[in-house]
């Protein structure tokens, strides 16, 4: 039996019965699994690909049965279906025997002939589950209704860019920790990488091992973070014994970057509303060596009433709909929903409204997120400068990936005037 094609439908399995997250589960069974290096990168991509054509490679399932399958069953098919019609380096033959094999120990030798039955259906028919060349949800691998938010925002021509970039495998981004390491002395160790062509601390990766064994990242010389997100940090330009507030903080990667562009000095508050959040964040800065951050549990919408006109600078990297990182989080698209979504400006608002409370007169604040759309990004910044006269936009960037090659993110500074 195939254990990194087993490890890969227990991931799915899991993925789906349990909501995990893809990585998060991934990452557990890899542990659990003495995989070698080639079995491992297999079955993360066997994952990643299977959990990102989701409900498009079910549609293609739907194609060939004509009953419910229990959850194992499902996970056995939808990775032995990826494998048929995503990965032409896998013979067809492999893809079925191991799926079969698998199908007995997993789900029980009815499933298997079940199995078995469906994948070579499919392969004798593969064109029966062609998906509508007008379909541009079925195929980019995302849902109807996110589709339709895209082509309404951006149009029809830009939305399936912007489809067809979701579904690129992005590079690995790392951020030197200038308080370590040198750019040349990180890159002197990835013979595979290249410079950042928009942040000079920032690294990019197209090939490389397994991270758990990459040295500068346990010794805190450097942090995996895209450049897009380096740029928040880079545009509130936090000066050395400034006071600083990250509103919303966990797991730290912005605020240890603030600490590293303010050499150590100074003060910053990390904000957040979970405890084990707040422990994430004193671990990245131990491991990273920076000593100025002060994790405090407060809901950001009341940071304005603690801290009233005290910080130098405050950055509000605001919860949102991600939907700027569905590259990089292969269930993202899957897992949000409309109403979820139509609920995030009220919040956003609320938030920005008490950071801004917090600004001193002169100083600044960023209002950053990672997703693209406008109704979480302009429109909260153009009602917020419309309700604050006292406050001016001075910077605003809109990244997307298929223009820029990075994270969707969105960047808007502000500097309160009086």
């Amino acid at each position: 039996m195939d254990k990194a094609r087993f490890a890969a439908i227990k991931t799915v399995y899991a993925v789906e019965t349990e909501g995990a997250y893809a990585n998060v589960a991934l990452a557990q069974i890899l542990r659990q699994e003495n995989l070698s290096d080639l079995d491992r990168r297999f079955c993360t991509e066997l994952v990643y690909g299977t959990v990102k054509t989701g409900a498009s490679l079910d549609w293609k399932i739907s194609q060939y049965i004509n009953r419910e399958a229990d959850a194992k069953t499902r996970a056995v098919l939808r990775v032995g279906m990826y494998q048929i019609f995503f990965m032409d380096r896998v013979p067809n033959s492999a893809a079925v025997n191991e799926s079969v094999e698998i199908a007995k120990n997993f789900c029980g030798l009815g499933a298997s002939k079940f199995v078995n039955g469906v994948l070579r259906a499919a392969i004798r028919n593969p064109r029966k589950s062609d998906f509508p060349a007008d379909d541009l949800a079925l195929n980019t691998f995302h849902p109807a209704w996110l589709v339709k938010i895209f082509v309404e925002e951006f149009g029809a021509e830009t939305a399936k860019k912007i489809c067809e970039a979701n579904n690129i495998e992005p590079p690995l981004c790392l951020r030197v920790n200038f308080l370590k390491a040198t750019r040349a002395e990180i890159l002197a160790e990835l013979p595979d990488a290249e410079e950042s062509k928009l942040a000079p601390e920032g690294i990019i990766c197209r090939k490389h091992g397994a991270l758990d064994k990459f040295k500068p990242l346990k010794t805190g010389a450097c942090q995996v973070q895209d450049e897009s997100s380096m740029l928040a940090a880079r545009i509130l330009n936090p000066r050395e014994n400034e006071f600083v507030i990250d509103c919303c903080a966990a797991p730290g990667g912005k605020a240890t970057h603030l600490a590293e562009l303010m050499k150590n000095r100074g003060r910053i508050i990390a904000a957040d509303i979970f405890p084990v959040k707040l422990e994430h964040i004193r671990q990245n800065a131990k491991r990273l060596g920076i000593k100025i951050i002060e994790p405090v549990l407060i809901d950001a919408r009341e940071i304005g009433d603690k801290f009233p006109a005290q910080a130098d600078k405050v950055l509000v990297d605001a919860p949102c709909s991600g939907l700027g990182v569905i590259r990089r989080k292969a269930d993202i698209r899957w897992k949000k929903t409309p109403d979820e979504i139509a609920e995030l400006p009220k919040l956003q608002r609320e938030i920005l409204e008490s950071a801004a409370k917090a600004v001193k007169t002169g100083g600044a604040l960023v209002y950053s997120t990672c997703t693209i759309i406008r109704r979480e990004n302009e429109d909260i910044v153009e009602k917020f400068l419309a309700a604050h006269k006292n406050f001016k936009l001075v910077e605003k960037k809109n990244l997307l990936p298929h223009v820029d090659g990075t994270d969707g993110f969105f960047i808007a500074k502000m500097i309160r005037e009086a």
